[in-house]
């Protein structure tokens, strides 16, 4: 797909859609209310992701068309007048981080090609392993976690342990995290947010060396973009939660035992990402706020020129009041 298209103004338009979240939803920082707190970033993100000229579908969301407001699985977005793009959003990775006043609460969104983001609406949870460049091509979600961290410390150059691994901190992962202690590597724990844990696998400067465990499905998605950008890798299974997602499983026949890597999860030669801190965490520096600014960090990539950027904003809220229909106060 030629310039013309999917244009490099693209990734500056998505900027713009993660800053407006991150602003809005940024003031709910540590208020204990993770609904209007996504709620604000939804309500924002839509805005502007209206005002873009594309013809977007969103094919990775907050659920589906019943549970609208929020951006549903199916809605279309965009000004019309462009190109028909796929788009996954996650308003808030790290809700309960942000209610909480924790860090690494970051707001992101993704955009590709028509037709080339995995849809899972069946099965909400995938099984992960996810690196960054160094040791792409070296992970195998099928192996051991001990023959994983041996390559994976092979590639970077490193003893295993000299690894951290990042991981949810969540009682589905007590195996996990016995095998990577036997193994000798240091962890990370989070509460949440493993979107931001497999970007920074990809990021110099976060320590962070993998992701391992079980998450959300959507998620896997919106990172597969990010590290297809960076020149990281990941590889995920699905991974039924209950006996209602087994069934799904065999009515509709899919695969569990497949494994979908960056190229199943983001497919096609043009793929942006882009992700707005709201709290301060490792990845990005949150939302500041002072007298009538405010400060923002973000990061946008993508995947057909390979390009990293990461961009310190300074708002002016008065001159965002003006031009915006949701408030910034």
């Amino acid at each position: 797909m030629s310039d013309s298209m999917l244009g490099r103004n693209l990734a500056l338009e998505l900027v713009r859609v993660t800053e407006a979240a991150a602003l809005t939803a940024g003031r709910w920082m540590g208020r204990g209310d993770k609904e209007a707190a996504d709620q604000a970033a939804v309500d924002a993100m839509r805005l502007v992701l209206g005002s873009i000229a594309m013809d977007g579908v969103v094919v990775i969301g907050e659920g589906e068309k019943d549970e609208a407001p929020m951006l549903y699985v199916g809605e279309r977005v965009g000004g019309g007048g462009g190109p028909g793009v796929d788009i996954a959003v996650d308003p808030i990775d790290g809700t309960r981080l942000l209610a909480n006043g924790m860090p690494n609460s970051i707001a992101t969104v993704a955009v590709a090609e028509r037709g080339a983001l995995f849809e899972s609406r069946h099965v909400m949870y995938m099984q992960k392993i996810a690196v960054g460049p160094e040791a792409a091509g070296a992970i195998d979600i099928n192996d051991t976690v001990e023959a994983n961290l041996t390559r994976i410390a092979a590639a970077k150059g490193r003893q295993i342990p000299d690894l951290t691994v990042v991981i949810l901190d969540r009682p589905r992962h007590e195996g996990i995290i016995e095998e990577v202690r036997a193994a000798g590597a240091r962890i990370r724990s989070i509460p949440d947010g493993d979107v931001a844990g497999a970007v920074m696998t990809a990021m110099e400067g976060t320590g962070i060396d993998v992701l391992l465990g079980i998450g959300g499905a959507p998620e896997a998605v919106v990172a597969a973009c990010a590290l297809k950008c960076m020149g990281g890798d990941i590889q995920c299974k699905l991974w039924p939660r209950n006996d209602q997602e087994w069934r799904a499983v065999a009515e509709h026949r899919l695969d569990v035992d497949r494994v979908l890597g960056c190229d199943d999860l983001a497919a096609g030669d043009d793929v942006f990402f882009a992700a707005t801190g709201i709290t301060d965490g490792d990845l990005l520096r949150g939302v500041h706020f002072h007298g009538d600014g405010a400060t923002t960090q973000s990061l946008v990539t993508r995947s057909r020129s390979g390009t990293i950027r990461k961009i310190d904003a300074t708002h002016r809220l008065n001159k965002l009041r003006q031009y915006a229909a949701f408030p910034f106060d």
